[in-house]
């Protein structure tokens, strides 16, 4: 995993130079050619506003990574064999914790260290309610590691649209400035500014759609397993009350 993250870091870092080095060939090749650029009918693409697509281009490769990352970890966290408890009852009946643990001890994910600090709290010879608080604690703790970074993707989701919006202004301001100068409401001068305020709004909401989605959809699925782990709690507890 921590490979896997190094190695999108790079990639993403060379994105960001990449399109760094875009945006400087486009600002040096719009000095003296530019108004013959402007002139130009039918050919080229339109200039891009790379000040605001470089910032959200960053943004949509970390709001992939944080998505892709944390689907990764969750997926491995909630591995969870759901009649684990139910194999258990006959040791727990028994009193026989050793071989209890024996089933759980060599998994991971969230719920075995659930069922692990149920099996220690009893064998600490804590009360049950105590034993039922020290699982909700560890309960907490996994849900904490399941949350981790996904308030970038909401904090994301609010910036990404903003500075598409800053852009859309910057379009605005570029049609009315040109058009000052110019003296001449034409076509050309009005469509250059609509066009860098449509592309900016657009990649600004599709970086904050995107962050949205993935922050809803990942919180489902840890909410889905808070109930999920509520669940084998109670039934742990139950099993272990005298």
């Amino acid at each position: 995993m921590r490979n896997n993250a190094k190695l999108f870091l790079s990639i993403l870092g060379i994105f960001a130079f990449n399109l760094a080095l875009l945006a400087q060939d486009n600002s040096i090749g719009g000095g003296e050619d530019a108004p013959a650029a402007a002139t130009t009918k039918g050919g080229g693409m339109p200039p891009i506003p790379w000040e605001f697509i470089v910032p959200l281009g960053i943004l949509l490769f970390y709001t992939l990574y944080v998505i892709y990352e944390r689907i990764l970890y969750i997926r491995r966290m909630v591995k969870f064999d759901a009649k684990l408890v139910d194999n258990m009852q006959p040791h727990l009946e028994k009193g026989n914790l050793s071989d209890a643990m024996g089933m759980v001890r060599n998994q991971d994910g969230a719920y075995a260290a659930i069922v692990k600090e149920g099996l220690e709290s009893i064998e600490s010879s804590l009360k049950p309610n105590e034993v039922e608080s020290n699982m909700e604690k560890i309960a907490n703790i996994e849900i904490g590691k399941m949350d981790k970074n996904l308030g970038h993707l909401g904090l994301i989701a609010g910036i990404a649209p903003t500075i598409g919006f800053i852009g859309t202004i910057s379009g605005v301001i570029t049609v009315f400035y040109d058009i000052s100068r110019t003296e001449n409401v034409s076509i050309g001068i009005i469509s250059e500014g609509l066009y860098e305020k449509m592309f900016s709004s657009a990649a600004g909401l599709i970086v904050g759609l995107v962050a949205y989605t993935g922050y809803h959809i990942l919180n489902s699925i840890i909410d889905s397993n808070t109930l999920r782990m509520q669940q084998v709690i109670v039934k742990f507890t139950k099993l272990t009350r005298p």
